[in-house]
């Protein structure tokens, strides 16, 4: 509050029998003491099924302003005063962006449990800069060919080419973000690194984008994807997985996400406390708990969209809370699980453009679109 309360002796006199009956109420109390912490995320991450318990332990509430996409994120912090957000969840790729751009604080990996991470997620690639993490990874998921069983098998999706079969003429579908997208029909030409690319791999690249366009029956955001594999309106949809096809299955939708023999990518969401945060201890103590077992399985099971997590901790908890979970996301314990398909060398990171710019990527997807 702004405006001063001068409150007279009188005034004091007469309110203090209200006053003693209000102290006497622990919920008004704790209100009084609660704080604040802000959130710049991804829808469904602050929903009370995943904060409700950290929010109660420690008396605070979560303000989580969510944003769709990476570019919008950007400039949603660019445009707000700095100390605005104390928590921002971003994509892998971007966290990179947000160092480079100052928005984020420098974090002691000592407050972390790193070494609870799996080999493949320690001193992950574009969170860690001269000795420092500034971003703590949370959660990832694999893009693949995501298809509606009832329309395209299993074995047919084992490679992208198979969405150019004469039977999927318009009805093949598009996530809107070019990213993605591109990144997977890399990865059909052979590129090792899809991201990068010179000037003729980046020339066949828009070509093959190109004659996939008669198959195409529409560009969709969540939301219509969901509605998309689930009626069977599209047979596949490529660089998508199962944060999409997951949330299907769970309501009994024949769908699965499949990662092609000519490889698939990894999806990345990370935690970092915002630069200016007047609650930096309080932001610390959340990605922490976020990244305690709890959490791990918590976010794991997101109702928005499922993903994997890369700590044993939480590998270990899911199966001992939901087997049947784990088994569906691949993190089991003993055998073979998902882990596998990054030890093969079948995923790569989902990344931003090395030799060209992200305008140019975003002008080929738009001529794409429009064509």
């Amino acid at each position: 509050m702004t405006r001063n309360i001068i409150t007279t002796r009188r005034q004091l006199i007469k309110g203090g029998l209200a006053a003693a009956t209000v102290l006497t109420s622990p919920s008004i109390l704790r209100a009084q003491g609660r704080r604040d912490l802000t959130m710049l995320t991804w829808a469904g991450h602050a929903d009370p099924d995943v904060i409700g318990a950290f929010e109660e332990a420690h008396n605070v509430r979560i303000r989580a302003k969510e944003y769709v996409g990476g570019d919008q994120m950007l400039a949603q912090i660019a445009q707000s005063p700095t100390g605005t957000y104390d928590v921002i969840l971003a994509d892998a790729e971007y966290v990179v962006q947000l160092q480079q751009a100052g928005f984020i604080e420098r974090l002691d990996p000592e407050d972390y449990p790193f070494d609870d991470f799996f080999p493949e997620f320690q001193n992950f690639r574009g969170h860690w800069f001269d000795g420092h993490p500034y971003a703590v990874f949370l959660r990832f998921g694999y893009l693949g060919l995501s298809h509606n069983r009832a329309a395209m098998s299993e074995a047919d999706a084992r490679s992208y080419r198979s969405m150019w079969d004469a039977q999927h003429e318009g009805r093949i579908g598009h996530f809107d973000w070019h990213l993605p997208n591109l990144g997977a029909l890399s990865l059909l030409n052979g590129n090792e690194a899809p991201f990068d690319l010179g000037d003729q791999q980046w020339n066949e690249l828009t070509d093959t984008l190109m004659t996939l366009r008669p198959q195409v029956r529409g560009f969709y955001d969540y939301g219509g994807m969901l509605s998309a594999l689930r009626s069977g309106e599209v047979a596949a949809i490529p660089g998508i997985g199962d944060w999409i096809t997951g949330v299907l299955a769970r309501d009994g939708a024949d769908v699965t996400t499949t990662i092609p023999e000519e490889g698939g990518l990894q999806w990345t969401e990370s935690l970092s406390i915002g630069v200016g945060s007047k609650n930096q201890d309080l932001a610390r103590t959340f990605i922490q708990y976020m990244m305690s077992p709890e959490g791990q399985v918590k976010t794991a099971t997101l109702k928005a969209y499922p993903a994997m997590i890369p700590t044993r901790s939480g590998w270990a908890r899911l199966n001992d809370e939901l087997p049947g979970e784990a088994k569906r996301q691949n993190m089991v314990l003993n055998g073979p699980n998902a882990l596998d398909e990054i030890r093969a060398g079948r995923i790569r990171l989902r990344e931003l453009p090395v030799q060209q710019s992200l305008e140019v990527w975003n002008d080929a997807w738009t001529r794409y679109k429009n064509a």
